[in-house]
């Protein structure tokens, strides 16, 4: 672990369309900051891989899904900062550098709320809002927490909280698994407001109600 790196992991599939203009963005914003990009490639059939090499990132390699991959990142990143965000401008890295200050002043986490005074989003229609923020009460209610968002994958963490969350999802529901751990836990979380962007290309990963289903699951298990 290198004190002041910062660690971006970002899981891909199929991201041609999108790579490059992620990359060239995160780098513009964390210019001057200390950083690595990880990305974790889901053996995409398209350029994707070759386009993100051209931005000297770190390629590793996971074909379980969205949780599996962040978990190996996670494991792989060098930084004593590690930030997980999506690869298709849907995560602004405008707020990146507020993402980093927070875990810096002292913060185990940061989450992203698009529910919270200031957040939002252009990318979600209404059935999974109506999940989203019915998830949300539930780990609330089941958890004494009090979170405004839940399914949004835009979070940093300090390096040395991912072993006490113990992860073990291998798809979506990790974004759940990660706030019940926090809560039970008693970490010290910030939320902060982000604007979450429509996908500028290709097609979303995440399933509606195959994925839903997992996060129910998710929350019913780690209730003792």
């Amino acid at each position: 672990m290198k004190k002041d790196l910062v660690s971006i992991i970002i899981p891909t599939l199929n991201e041609e369309g999108n790579i490059e203009n992620v990359l060239e963005k995160v780098n513009s914003i964390l210019e001057g900051i200390n950083h690595e990009i990880i990305i974790v490639d889901g053996h995409s059939k398209d350029k994707t891989v070759e386009l993100a090499k051209k931005f000297n990132v770190k390629v590793i390699y996971d074909n379980k899904g969205k949780g599996s991959a962040l978990r190996k990142g996670f494991k792989e990143a060098n930084g004593d900062i590690l930030i997980s965000m999506d690869a298709d401008l849907s995560n602004d890295p405008k707020e990146l550098r507020l993402i980093i200050s927070s875990i810096r002043i002292g913060y185990d986490i940061c989450m992203g709320s698009r529910f919270m005074a200031g957040g939002g989003t252009e990318d979600m229609p209404f059935i999974r809002k109506f999940g989203n923020r019915f998830f949300v009460f539930l780990v609330n209610l089941f958890f004494k927490s009090n979170y405004t968002d839940l399914c949004y994958g835009y979070r940093g963490f300090k390096k040395s909280v991912i072993n006490k969350l113990n992860l073990k999802e291998d798809r979506f529901a990790i974004e759940t698994e990660i706030n019940i751990k926090a809560a039970k836990e008693h970490l010290s979380i910030i939320e902060i407001p982000s604007i979450e962007k429509k996908r500028d290309s290709g097609t979303g990963k995440l399933r509606t109600f195959a994925d839903g289903y997992n996060i129910l699951k998710t929350i019913i298990k780690n209730i003792n």
